[in-house]
């Protein structure tokens, strides 16, 4: 419901749902339909969750009915999260609607627990979403207040006497439970905590007995945040939100200096970099950039974010402008020191290096590759593409086979990925290339040929039936030159048969 009214407050006129008209969604429970989520003007009529669609309708006959979007939902609420980045990069999801933040060390840089709690508030309120909020030295606990009473805020050792006098409905456990709780006489959380643990165990499970000491203090679980914090970040907030190019510019040159200097006392580089920017309306745009070696020069770091941010699809829009640049180093590396002689080919490898970088931050690192020998005399299968950035070592050291430079190469310069069957007619000998054959729906004439090279296929990697291969080299009447193979020269009985002919590369 509230995605809904939200949608409506940020996009006026876009057909959402009123808060003064009522309205319900409804969700498919049971083989029935039942109301999940209300507005507050059908709360008025005495329309709650678990009431089935049809008795709503013979109550108001013209509620607004909407169907329950769990997909729309996470997103939003994962949407949510990363505006809630900006106070600390602890934050897990606690489904279905609510966020937990871990504020541990951070409260302080907001003025304090409270201040920090109605900063929060606020900004959510003014961006059309309803918040209830707690604060307490477990998430547990913290989760318990915040169902009851908004704006709580309970120092460490004081949960149990916080959350005794609050009603069961408030641990957000089964309603099976709160309902056999209330008929045994137990309506408060002070009521269970007054029994014996065995006792509770014993009627209503483990689970539950642990939820009830967690909600007192006596242990928590631990949270999950959604992204792992970074090794390093630097942020600059604005008092006044910023959206020229310039500035944004100047700002992650100068983030950019503070992160390497700080990673320059630990004798760290930089592998992968993230810039995070949060505007004022609540949108957060993240951008990554990944380098083959650890990045310990700020120029650099700067240069790559202006190739990201340069070839954006997507260009980064300030809106009303930004009012927090983070700038946090997700992977680092152990920077190396290695004395270099006077060969230029380390520098030349640097600056090979360099340039994959930037090209990758313009085009993404997938595109650029680099072929690696593989032990096998399948040729398909002879060598392997692997990203550039990770992979550069590997490349320098890969050692080819050499060709004689007297003779003419062995293997094409193109080879297919899949073999292409060929269209044929008869040999000109027995056991020789084709005369004439048709591949793409062009014919060639056979001038020249050469072999064959038979290749056997490697048999232990499949069950299937893999017979050997005889290749030539041919050249037809215009210079063009192909890598031919035939295949199933003989059957499985070892008795001759009639082959197919496949392409499998040109020749430069």
């Amino acid at each position: 419901m509230q995605r809904l009214l939200w949608r409506d407050s940020a996009a006026p006129g876009s057909g959402a749902l009123k808060n003064d008209t009522p309205g319900i969604v409804v969700a498919k429970l049971n083989n029935t339909l039942q109301i999940s989520a209300v507005n507050d003007a059908a709360a008025r009529i005495g329309l709650e969750p678990g009431l089935p669609l049809a008795n709503a309708r013979a109550i108001c006959p013209d509620v607004h009915v909407f169907d329950a979007d769990d997909v729309a939902d996470a997103k939003l609420l994962d949407a949510i999260a990363d505006w809630c980045d900006r106070f600390t990069p602890l934050v897990a999801l606690d489904p279905p609607h609510g966020l937990c933040l871990d504020i541990t060390g951070c409260a302080h840089l907001f003025g304090g627990e409270t201040a920090l709690m109605q900063t929060l508030c606020d900004a959510l309120r003014a961006q059309g979403f309803a918040v209830s909020a707690a604060i307490a030295g477990t998430s547990v606990c913290a989760r318990t207040l915040k169902r009851y009473e908004h704006g709580r805020i309970v120092r460490d050792g004081e949960e149990a006497d916080a959350v005794t006098p609050l009603p069961l409905f408030a641990l957000g456990a089964d309603e099976a439970i709160t309902r056999g709780l209330r008929r045994a006489g137990l309506k408060t959380i002070g009521d269970v905590a007054s029994r014996e643990p065995y006792e509770i165990t014993a009627r209503f499970g483990a689970a539950f007995t642990a939820l009830v000491q967690q909600a007192l203090g006596q242990g928590d679980t631990p949270i999950s945040p959604r992204k792992p914090v970074p090794d390093y970040m630097v942020e600059r907030r604005f008092a006044e939100p910023v959206a020229t190019d310039s500035v944004i510019a100047e700002t992650l040159s100068k983030l950019a200096q503070m992160l390497v200097a700080a990673m320059d006392k630990h004798g760290k580089g930089a592998r992968r970099l993230e810039a995070t920017f949060f505007r004022t309306d609540g949108a957060v745009r993240a951008i990554t950039v990944e380098a083959g070696q650890p990045v310990t020069l700020a120029d650099f770091v700067d240069r790559l974010f202006r190739e990201k941010l340069d070839a954006l699809a997507d260009p980064l829009d300030p809106g009303f402008g930004f009012d927090l640049i983070r700038l946090a180093a997700s992977r680092v590396e152990l920077v190396v020191q290695e004395q270099r002689d006077f060969d230029t080919r380390a520098q030349d490898n640097d600056e090979v290096a360099a340039l994959i970088d930037r090209i990758a931050a313009r085009i993404g690192g997938r595109r650029i590759v680099v072929h690696l020998p593989q032990d096998t005399h399948v040729p398909e299968r002879a060598m392997v593409s692997v990203p550039a950035q990770q992979n550069l070592a590997l490349a320098a050291q890969a050692t080819w086979p050499e060709r004689i430079e007297a003779e003419p190469p062995l293997r094409p310069l193109r080879i297919l990925d899949r073999p292409e069957e060929v269209t044929t007619i008869a040999a000109e000998v027995p056991d020789g290339p084709p005369a004439k054959f048709i591949w793409r729906r062009a014919s060639h004439t056979v001038v020249r040929a050469e072999g064959p090279e038979r290749i056997a296929m490697e048999w232990w990697r499949s069950d299937n039936h893999m017979p050997t291969r005889d290749y030539f080299r041919v050249e037809d009447e215009t210079g063009l030159r192909f890598w031919l193979y035939r295949d199933g020269l003989y059957d499985r009985e070892g008795e001759r048969s009639q082959p197919n002919w496949f392409m499998h590369g040109m020749f430069a």
